[in-house]
C-alpha cells in the first residue's frame, strides 16, 4: 500500500477537493472511496468528505496497490523508423494508445511491442509501460522513442528531465496568428474544475515554454511549426488554446463548433532529435505527415 503525507496550508476547504488538487493523477470520486474506506486520516483520524481542513492539519492518504491486470502481445503492424540493440524509433498512427490503462489494456503500442521486441523492453515503468520512455496522446500521430533495455531507458528519461531533446511538431489552428514566430511561457497545471483537463494554472502549474512558427496562413486557419522546450502534459494543445487559437479538431481544449470534421486534433510529431543513450552521437528522425493531415491542408486551402 503506497502512503503519501500532506500538511495543510489552507482553512476550510473540503478534504476530498483539496487532495484531488494534490494528487492530480486520482480523481475525485475515488478519493471520496478512500475517505469512505477509512484510508484517509487526519492528524491520526479517519474523516469523512466533507470534513473542512485547517491550516497545520497532517493528512495521510493510504492507496491500496492494485493488482496489474495481464497484458499480452498482440500482432499489430507499427512503423519502424530506426532500430538496434538499444533503442527504437517508432512513427505512432492517430487512434493509437500509447500504453495500457484502465480500461483499455488492448490496442496499444505497448501490445504491439511486446509482440515485436519480445522480452528486448525495458521494464524500468513495469509492465504497463514496457519500453515507454515518453507518451504522446492517442490522437496525436508521430515519432516515439522506446528504451530496449533499462540503461538506455535512465539515460533517456535523464535527458528528457532536462530538456535536451529536440521536439517539433505540426499543427493547424483555428484563427490567423498575427505574429511570424513567438514564444508561450505559461505554466501548466490541473485545471481548478475539470480535473481530468490541463490548463494555465499560474498557482499549482509547472513551468512550460513552447516556441511557434508560421509556415503557411489561411482565411480562418493557420499551419503551424511548434517546438517543445518543455514537456508538460497536453502541453501544445494548452498553450495554443491559451492564446485563442486551439488546434483544429482538439475535442478538449477546442472550439465547440468545428468546420472542419477530423477525428482527434490535427497535431503531429514531426522531428526527433537526442543523442544516442550509449553510442554518444546525435540522432534525428522525421515522421512524414500523415494522410489526414494532408487531407486537411488540402481541404482548408481548396
Amino acid at each position: 500500500m503506497e502512503e503519501k503525507v500532506f500538511y495543510s496550508e489552507e482553512n476550510g476547504i473540503r478534504i476530498d477537493v483539496w487532495l484531488s488538487e494534490k494528487i492530480g493523477d486520482l480523481s475525485r470520486s475515488y478519493i471520496q472511496k478512500l475517505l469512505k474506506d477509512k484510508n484517509v486520516l487526519v492528524n491520526g483520524n479517519a474523516v469523512k468528505a466533507n470534513y473542512k481542513i485547517a491550516e497545520g492539519d497532517q493528512v495521510t492518504v493510504k492507496i491500496p496497490k492494485e493488482k496489474e491486470p495481464e497484458i499480452v502481445a498482440e500482432d499489430i503492424e507499427i512503423q519502424i523508423l530506426y532500430e538496434d540493440e538499444d533503442i527504437l524509433v517508432v512513427n505512432k498512427p492517430k487512434g493509437m494508445v500509447v500504453h495500457p490503462a484502465a480500461g483499455n489494456y488492448s490496442g496499444t503500442l505497448v501490445n504491439a511491442l511486446m509482440a515485436y521486441c519480445g522480452e528486448n523492453l525495458s521494464d524500468i515503468n513495469g509492465i504497463m509501460r514496457l519500453g515507454i520512455v515518453h507518451r504522446i496522446d492517442k490522437d496525436t500521430s508521430g515519432i516515439l522513442l522506446v528504451a530496449k533495455n533499462n540503461t538506455s531507458h535512465e539515460i533517456l528519461t535523464e535527458r528528457f528531465k532536462n530538456h535536451d531533446i529536440k521536439r517539433v511538431y505540426e499543427t493547424v489552428v483555428h484563427g490567423v496568428l498575427r505574429e511570424d514566430f513567438g514564444k508561450i511561457d505559461a505554466p501548466i497545471g490541473r485545471h481548478p474544475v475539470y480535473r481530468k483537463k490541463m490548463a494555465v494554472n499560474t498557482k499549482n502549474g509547472k513551468r512550460a515554454v513552447t516556441h511557434f512558427k508560421v509556415i503557411e496562413r489561411f482565411d480562418n486557419a493557420t499551419y503551424v511549426k511548434v517546438t517543445l522546450e518543455t514537456g508538460r502534459t497536453h502541453q501544445i494543445r494548452v498553450h495554443m488554446s491559451h492564446i485563442g487559437h486551439p488546434v483544429i479538431g482538439d475535442e478538449v481544449y477546442g472550439r465547440k463548433k468545428e468546420k472542419y470534421r477530423i477525428e482527434g486534433q490535427a497535431l503531429h510529431a514531426k522531428v526527433l532529435g537526442f543523442v544516442h543513450p550509449l553510442k554518444n552521437k546525435y540522432m534525428e528522425f522525421e515522421a512524414p505527415l500523415p494522410e489526414y493531415f494532408c487531407e486537411l491542408l488540402k481541404k482548408i486551402r481548396g
